[in-house]
């Protein structure tokens, strides 16, 4: 780590700075059936609700096939990742339904919530309904991906890479547009210690 901090410190003050060394993935496994889990689930999302984040859906367009429709799931664990080259992450449990229509797409946009949109994002964290039954929306300019309306802001992207990371999915996605909607004097929709919640002064 010291080395490629180096190499970095190097880079920045030359026209031709040296690419970064990716470095090995850790060796990860589960914890076994005769072990105990160091944290338990509910004592870990309790402290975790104390870190306030916004709230987005993603979305993917529909299949090729006659009668499919777009792919879209509430998200909370959304993140900008890199400037240069743009890259974003979203995290998605293994075991969603959503995800495998999104993966097959290979492209999604991801749309920021208002504080406004609470029910909206209800909606989308529903599994098996058509969750885009009287949602407005028209397609992202590249990936044609459902662009929500009164979303405060917009990112399309194509995905990048995915990894594991325990019982989710760390999706890393390339920007290929974004942009935002009007001013929004309510703000953005925040998830916090398992209720909806906005900026205030």
């Amino acid at each position: 780590m010291a080395e490629a901090a180096v190499r970095y410190l190097r880079s920045v003050r030359t026209a031709a700075p040296e690419p970064v060394e990716v470095l090995p993935r850790p060796e990860l496994r589960c914890v076994g059936e005769d072990e105990r889990a160091p944290v338990g689930p509910a004592e870990f999302r309790r402290v975790l609700g104390n870190f306030p984040t916004g709230v987005a859906v993603i979305t993917a367009p529909a299949a090729t096939a006659p009668g499919t429709s777009p792919a879209g799931f509430a998200c909370q664990s959304f993140t900008s990742l890199s400037l240069d080259p743009p890259l974003v992450a979203f995290m998605v449990g293994r075991r969603s339904t959503t995800w495998p229509r999104i993966a097959r797409a290979g492209v999604f946009c991801v749309n920021v919530l208002g504080a406004h949109q609470s029910e909206l994002c209800r909606a989308f964290a529903v599994s098996g309904a058509d969750k885009f039954a009287g949602v407005a929306y028209d397609a992202a300019p590249v990936s044609g991906s459902p662009r929500l309306s009164g979303a405060l802001a917009w990112i399309d992207c194509v995905i990048q890479a995915v990894h594991t990371g325990g019982d989710h999915l760390i999706v890393v996605g390339r920007v290929d547009a974004l942009g935002t909607a009007a001013d929004d004097p309510d703000g953005p929709l925040l998830f916090h210690r398992g209720r909806f919640t906005r900026l205030s002064d």
